[in-house]
């Protein structure tokens, strides 16, 4: 199985907090193996233990035990990752609910052994309660700390008046930095209980969101799903350097230890799997910009002088001449075809 991965957006919004809060970009690096440039695109992923590892540097560095509680109280979901554009894209907070379970992965793929998505409401003992799903939480109580500090703030920060949380349960003993949660929540915590869970009032499904917009959400779920069915693909190595290759093609300048370093792993070890998947990395980014380039142009939404950019060719003609050695054809035949 293929190693779990956080989105870009969310681990550069770890350091760049970090780094806010005075720790060095260059040892937060150094510490956590993601180079600074590898975050430039917040579709990209980066393995979940290097961001574990940010995690655990960005505290130490900044002398923060409670950093990922405030983390999670800085900033709106929507400034972090396509989800959460598409979240305050729904007309509701239970629509947005809903859009959160069905890209969750796309911030961070963790395990949930069960069906129903990662966040599930259940009743329990006469009141409501939002739990989150996922597998083994105490081996990263930092997610949960940013995840319910999220919930709750970005709550708080736009329907000041509307009722949500009541308390917060955690199955994870209580921290030496315990005092903060109160600090940061401002309801009652749990600790060691049997659930990871916000108890909330029912009105909260139906908070109508500020200036949801269709369009929107139709543009942006359409990205999510590209971006869905890459991550799923990604169960074999070769599906894992397209996924990460795609929006890096347009520079013209990639290489084996740009998707290496993004990965995780030294340039040697990525040709091996590859070559256990019988393929090399020169001809599957050959094979990539074929694909791209088709699909382009299928589209007719962008000209053959565009195209050439956006699948890594500086010169048209060059990209002409490849493009004949994929199909037999130019591409501007293929475009008006």
């Amino acid at each position: 199985m293929p190693e779990p991965t956080v989105s870009g957006g969310y681990a550069h919004n770890l350091m760049q907090f970090a780094v806010a809060k005075g720790a060095s970009a260059t040892l937060l690096a150094e510490r956590s193996g993601i180079a600074a440039d590898a975050l430039a695109d917040p579709d990209s992923r980066v393995p979940m233990a290097r961001y574990i590892a940010l995690m655990k540097a960005a505290k130490e560095l900044c002398d923060a035990p409670a950093l990922a509680l405030d983390l999670g109280a800085e900033k709106d979901f929507k400034e972090i990752s396509v989800v959460g554009l598409i979240c305050y894209a729904a007309p509701t907070m239970g629509a947005a609910l809903m859009e959160l379970n069905r890209f969750s992965r796309l911030t961070a793929e963790v395990d949930i052994p069960v069906s129903g998505g990662r966040f599930q409401l259940t009743p329990i003992d006469g009141e409501l309660w939002l739990v989150d799903m996922r597998s083994d939480p105490n081996a990263f109580p930092e997610m949960t700390e940013s995840t319910w500090s999220r919930f709750i703030s970005e709550t708080r920060r736009h329907f000041p008046d509307a009722p949500f949380a009541k308390a917060v349960h955690v199955t994870h003993e209580a921290p030496d930095h315990a005092a903060n949660y109160e600090r940061v929540l401002e309801v009652p915590v749990t600790f060691g209980s049997d659930r990871n869970a916000i108890m909330i009032d029912p009105s909260w499904l139906s908070i109508e969101l500020h200036q949801p917009n269709l369009y929107v959400f139709g543009v942006l779920s359409e990205h999510a799903e590209r971006l869905l069915k890459s991550l799923e693909k990604a169960t074999t190595m070769r599906g894992r350097v397209e996924s990460l290759a795609i929006p890096l093609l347009h520079t013209g300048d990639l290489t084996m230890e740009d998707i290496a370093r993004q990965i995780g792993m030294s340039r040697q070890s990525l040709y091996r799997r590859l070559k256990e998947e019988d393929v090399s990395f020169e001809a599957l980014i050959d094979d990539l910009r074929h694909r791209m380039a088709l699909h382009y142009l299928s589209g007719r939404k962008t000209s053959v002088n565009e195209t050439a950019y956006l699948v890594g060719f500086s010169d048209p003609s060059s990209f002409s001449r490849a493009f004949k050695r994929w199909t037999g054809s130019s591409p501007r035949g293929r475009r008006t075809g």
